[in-house]
């Protein structure tokens, strides 16, 4: 089994000037920290916010769980000086905001050119122009270091005019499609942030909603969410274990050229089987990021 399966069931945005939160996405157990220079900082405090991300990056202390720096656009009046502080860093990921077309891709990925090969670009897709371009975009991510995609689902409501549900009808079907646009290239994909901080209840059903579309995790931003969108992104012990059944039976000598099988009283095919191996991969991967890092 792969030991290097990423792991996003949560993405905790994290106001980077507010320092006592910096941390407390990581000891609550989410899966990556985002530090936002973007939205949740406000102009004038920009170059301080850029050091402290950088300082937070250096000083490390982040355990298996992954750091993610969210840089304003190049079209602002920071982006450039974000972009290279950041691959300066060598952060493991740099998020950036708002994608239009294949062309910015590839523009980030020459602002980022510097930064070490791990760091990986990760593109927010928020606006109407990346919903009409989805796929020349995942081209382009596939082509220049991207591996992930973050659906900005306020910004992109916004543009639109719409408004948003709790059940998300307006917008199920451009969420499938950008689910759809990013596995045709092999990108993760993580699910909007959810509004509603004490809602829980609402928030739990949003992931499993994600969950069912084929969302790897969720985004989020506070603390308190982390634990539904680990459990419900989660793998089902249940299914797990079947998993593990599926694999042991079609490891069998006389079963290796078989095309299907019964299983504990359920079909099994070979597309089961790769359903299985990635299944408890996953499952590995979650048991390995809880343990203390070495």
């Amino acid at each position: 089994m792969r030991d290097d399966l990423p792991v996003w069931r949560s993405l905790m945005f994290v106001p980077v000037t507010a320092e006592k939160f910096v941390r407390t996405g990581a000891d609550r157990g989410a899966d990556a920290i985002i530090l936002d220079l973007e939205d949740a900082v406000a102009p004038d405090a920009k170059p301080e916010a850029r050091t402290r991300a950088v300082d937070a990056a250096a000083a490390g202390g982040f355990g298996r769980r992954e750091l993610v720096i969210r840089c304003n656009g190049l079209d602002t009046p920071w982006g450039a000086e974000d972009l290279a502080a950041a691959a300066a860093a060598g952060p493991d990921a740099i998020l950036v905001p708002k994608i239009s077309g294949a062309a910015d891709i590839a523009r980030y990925a020459a602002a980022v050119k510097a930064a070490p090969a791990r760091t990986a670009l990760w593109a927010m897709i928020e606006t109407p122009a990346a919903v009409m371009a989805l796929s020349e975009i995942a081209t382009a991510s596939a082509a220049h270091r991207t591996t992930c995609w973050v659906i900005g689902l306020n910004d992109l409501a916004k543009a639109m005019g719409g408004r948003q549900t709790p059940d998300r009808a307006p917008h199920l079907a451009i969420l499938s499609l950008c689910v759809a646009a990013a596995r045709a290239t092999g990108l993760a994909i993580l699910d909007s942030v959810f509004n509603g901080i004490d809602d829980l209840a609402s928030l739990e059903l949003q992931c499993r909603q994600a969950a069912d579309i084929g969302f790897d995790g969720k985004s989020l931003i506070h603390p308190g969410q982390i634990e539904t969108a680990n459990r419900m992104f989660s793998p089902d012990p249940v299914e797990v274990a079947w998993s593990r059944a599926v694999i042991s039976a079609f490891a069998q000598p006389e079963n290796r050229m078989r095309g299907a099988l019964q299983v504990e009283g359920r079909l099994a095919e070979r597309l089961h089987l790769e359903q299985a191996e990635r299944l408890v991969e996953m499952s590995d991967a979650i048991e390995s990021l809880a343990q203390p890092a070495a």
